[in-house]
């Protein structure tokens, strides 16, 4: 099967019931599947499903760290509520391959929807057919949840570039989960719990995968007073009367107008008249960003005491002081589609990929997230 083949094979159709057969792989027979329209095997083991894992790039280390998240779980029988979206003849091999450097899961113990690779990929060694691959699993476990076989979507990291090697010329997986649940946008959220109390490190961003040089050109008041919105309903699963703050966009936060217009402009009107709408939120800023997030270190070292949630305006802004203080525990989390979806907060690792020593921290808390929020 061609790379362009694999790309567009269930890029725009629906997922059609299969029959039930028997796996050659596997000597026992399935009871229920989850169908595969292609043709193609159809899952094995079938259990009661709640979570479809899409396994991202397969050059990376998506598949290391999925299995080494579901070998670390402590409770019985979670391996009940998980599909594997993925090629199963790699998932195998592969666990065959690491078994010995780290701790797995043994994917025979899963349900996988069989969407099986063109041709062989080499760890570390990404590319068009690695990036239709990938596309193609997310795209194929997008729809599970979306014709409710299961209830939440956890994503393992893909490549942009391989994506766009393959013709798929998206920012990122946010973007096209969005197309596929048709809404108009969707926003990032990266949260993660304190391992020593209540408090939650939860940060949105305003804008995503886009230059920096493009930054201040997409940010507006609408922009900025709908992505608050969307901050308040996630922290209110937690706490009703939340504590928000919101980043500047210029260094201390435009001084005045002396180092940058934006706040003067537009961001204090705005905010001022979002906190009229919402007097049960207390709303700071604009901070200034190298101030903004410093009661989160602490925060997050007792478990209390830090802002409910940050607004950052931009990726890196967001991105840099939560890796810093929570980078194994957060948690990509897309707001704005009808189902939930996490991913871990790291990329593909192709440097590691293969060698058994990725941290499946991220992952694990990915899959917890789902499990507790879907």
């Amino acid at each position: 099967m061609s790379v362009k083949n694999l790309s567009q094979l269930t890029t725009t159709q629906p997922l059609r019931k299969a029959t039930p057969s028997t796996s050659k792989m596997d000597p026992r027979s399935n009871t229920r599947n989850i169908g595969n329209h292609s043709g193609d095997q159809p899952p094995s083991n079938p259990r009661r499903r709640r979570i479809a894992i899409a396994l991202g790039d397969p050059a990376g280390i998506g598949l290391e760290v999925t299995l080494g998240a579901l070998a670390a779980e402590a409770e019985p029988g979670g391996q009940e509520e998980v599909v594997l979206v993925g090629c199963r003849q790699w998932l195998l091999q592969s666990y065959r391959r690491l078994q010995g450097r780290c701790r797995l899961a043994n994917p025979a113990r899963f349900e996988i929807l069989d969407l099986p690779l063109p041709e062989a990929i080499i760890p570390g060694e990404s590319g068009a057919a690695a990036g239709a691959a990938s596309f193609h699993w997310l795209s194929e476990a997008t729809r599970l949840v979306l014709r409710g076989d299961c209830e939440a979507l956890v994503t393992a990291p893909i490549a942009k570039s391989s994506w766009h090697a393959a013709g798929h010329d998206y920012p990122g997986q946010t973007e096209r989960l969005a197309e596929l649940a048709g809404v108009a946008s969707a926003s990032m959220l990266f949260t993660a719990r304190s391992a020593a109390g209540p408090w939650r490190f939860n940060t949105l961003l305003a804008t995503t995968h886009i230059p920096l040089a493009a930054v201040s050109a997409q940010l507006n008041a609408q922009l900025v007073s709908d992505k608050l919105d969307v901050l308040l309903a996630f922290c209110q699963r937690f706490e009703p009367r939340p504590r928000l703050v919101v980043a500047g966009l210029n260094p201390h936060a435009g001084e005045g107008g002396r180092l940058g217009r934006e706040e003067q402009d537009w961001l204090l009107d705005c905010l001022e008249q979002w906190r009229r709408h919402h007097p049960e939120v207390r709303l700071e800023g604009p901070l200034p960003p190298d101030t903004c997030w410093l009661e989160a270190a602490p925060a997050w070292r007792t478990g209390a005491g830090g802002p409910d949630g940050y607004l950052a305006l931009y990726h890196d802004q967001g991105l840099i002081p939560l890796k810093l203080l929570a980078f194994d525990a957060a948690v990509n989390t897309t707001l704005g589609l009808p189902f939930l979806r996490t991913s871990p907060d790291h990329g593909t690792a192709f440097a590691i990929a293969g060698r058994g020593v990725a941290r499946p921290e991220s992952m694990a808390a990915a899959i917890a997230t789902a499990r507790e929020l879907g």
